[in-house]
């Protein structure tokens, strides 16, 4: 009689997939955490040196409070903190959604990062980054880059809904 091995993958906190060895072997070679975290998909900038908002979309696998993009920043390469939108509900039915916020304290040639947080898991990898004179761009970091600021303030105080 054949012996079946069945494994789960954690897709996020709240959902998993039961799959049998060879359907999970599969999955697991091409799925990673990356795959549930928000990501930045598009920013854009208005204002002047010292003083602008951005527009930042972010697309995140949100499922409600449990789960929800909750910030997204704007830091330097030294991981400075320079400024921190927070998101005070999760937006299950509005995906990529877009946010703005400022005023952002940079120069126009000051290098930044702009990246999302999830609640639950930290910092997404696909961020945008570069100089607001030259536009910013699609980027990429590693999730525990600065990850310190994931505890600076200004935090969350609650998920709406």
């Amino acid at each position: 009689m054949p012996s079946w091995n069945y494994y789960v993958i954690i897709v996020s906190l709240t959902t998993a997939i039961s799959c049998n060895n060879n359907d999970a072997q599969d999955m697991a070679a091409t799925m990673s955490i990356a795959d549930v975290l928000p990501e930045i998909t598009n920013v854009t900038c208005t204002g002047q040196a010292n003083n602008y908002t951005l527009n930042v979309t972010i697309s995140s696998p949100d499922t409600g409070c449990d789960q929800y993009a909750d910030w997204w920043e704007v830091f330097t390469p030294d991981s400075v903190l320079i400024y921190r939108r927070i998101l005070a509900h999760s937006h299950v039915t509005e995906q990529p959604f877009t946010r703005s916020g400022g005023l952002v304290n940079v120069s126009p040639d000051e290098f930044i990062y702009v990246r999302a947080h999830m609640n639950n898991l930290g910092y997404g990898s696909k961020v945008y980054s570069g100089t607001l004179r030259n536009d910013l761009q699609p980027d990429s970091l590693n999730v525990h880059y600065a990850r310190n600021l994931e505890f600076q303030d200004p935090l969350p105080e609650d998920c709406a809904f």
